[in-house]
């Protein structure tokens, strides 16, 4: 017996849709809205450290993703000028254990297919263009949910995971809401140059971080991470000019990249925002989980992982006891809300130490730090 028979998900990022798959997988109803039109996704490629991994097999879809991304141990870190000359090379934590690779690169679209199918494969019925826009107190302890202005009916709860700008958020009246770092992210999706096998990092030259991570046997996402700058209205010409005068300073696969800028990869920009809303994460029957709950900057590569890990946990119990009660609520944010905390201050403190120019601080102790963290499971 499960605590809830009727599901309603707002969301398919990878938090909503790890929501939806295991929820479907024991039975549950479950019926996502997505509010985009499809399935488009913004952004070019995405770094999953092992813990993120570890949460896809517990979800039944670890051999399907593992097929179409790129997985690596490590991570080697350059300077800028001539040759770009190699300063580390370091292994990474395996933070899903000994049983995945330390770290894993792929095309985010790829990802979301995946994770769509395995959701609707389990029984989840998606719907697209389909904005949840109210809630209300149903009976027996459920919640009315309005989608588009229309009730759709009764579920026995309602998952907002719909991203940083969150409507389920701001419908539960918590007014917590991501804040800007200062820094901003070029990103682009090119060709993989055979001699880039893992992640590498720049540090240096004229911005922050210069970094590429391969995404597949003949691709991998390219970024730049500047000063925060107004880029509303730069046109897609100037974007990918902007990303190529930038990364001048930066000579090996960079080179590469450049060409297939000149040549019309696409290139987004886009602002490092941290939240962590404190107080619970739900209002009775409707909870928040993922960037709705908590976003950071992606210097540890953590912010999909901690999603995913929100989901896993949040199903466990709901699948696991009898009733939607305190109890549940007090173990779920027992188990999160520290983890995701510790995720968001370490990740917005490698940035913030970048913005003051601090060499002294211990940036390879947070980040060793937390990857110890998440070597345990949620």
């Amino acid at each position: 017996m499960t605590a809830v028979n009727r599901v309603a998900i707002a969301g398919t990022g990878v938090a909503g849709l790890a929501a939806a798959i295991q929820l479907a997988k024991a039975g549950v109803e479950v019926d996502v809205f997505e509010a985009r039109p499809g399935m488009s996704v913004t952004g070019s490629g995405i770094s999953l450290q092992g813990n993120a991994l570890r949460v896809f097999d517990a979800l039944g879809a670890w051999d399907d993703i593992r097929a179409a991304g790129y997985p690596f141990e490590g991570l080697t870190l350059r300077a800028p000028g001539p040759g770009a000359p190699v300063v580390a090379a370091l292994p990474d934590v395996k933070t899903g254990g000994p049983d995945y690779p330390a770290a894993m690169g792929m095309e985010r679209a790829a990802l979301a297919a995946i994770l769509l199918d395995h959701a609707e494969r389990a029984g989840a019925t998606v719907r697209f263009g389909a904005k949840v826009t109210a809630i209300g107190e149903g009976a027996d302890d459920a919640v009315d949910v309005f989608v588009n202005g229309e009730s759709v009916g009764s579920y026995d709860l309602l998952i907002g995971a719909d991203g940083v700008h969150s409507a389920v958020r701001d419908l539960i009246g918590i007014e917590t809401r991501p804040q800007p770092t200062g820094m901003g992210i070029w990103r682009t999706f090119v060709s993989r140059p055979a001699d880039v096998e893992r992640s590498e990092l720049y540090y240096g030259g004229p911005v922050y971080i210069a970094g590429y991570t391969p995404t597949g046997e003949n691709s991998m996402y390219a970024f730049l991470v500047e000063k925060a700058e107004d880029r509303a209205g730069v046109s897609d010409a100037d974007a990918a000019q902007i990303m190529l005068e930038e990364s001048l300073a930066y000579d090996g696969p960079w080179n590469s990249i450049r060409a297939d800028l000149e040549a019309g990869a696409p290139v987004n920009y886009t602002w490092f925002t941290k939240h962590i809303v404190e107080e619970p994460w739900n209002r009775g029957r409707v909870v928040i989980i993922g960037d709705a709950a908590h976003s950071c900057p992606p210097t540890i590569a953590q912010g999909a992982a901690q999603g995913l890990e929100d989901a896993l946990v949040l199903t466990e119990l709901l699948v696991g006891r009898a009733a939607v009660d305190q109890t549940l609520w007090d173990e779920f944010h027992a188990r999160r809300l520290p983890r995701a905390t510790a995720v968001v201050e370490a990740s917005a403190q490698l940035g913030q130490w970048q913005i003051d120019g601090n060499r002294e601080a211990d940036a390879g102790g947070l980040i060793f730090g937390i990857a110890q963290k998440m070597a345990q499971p949620a």
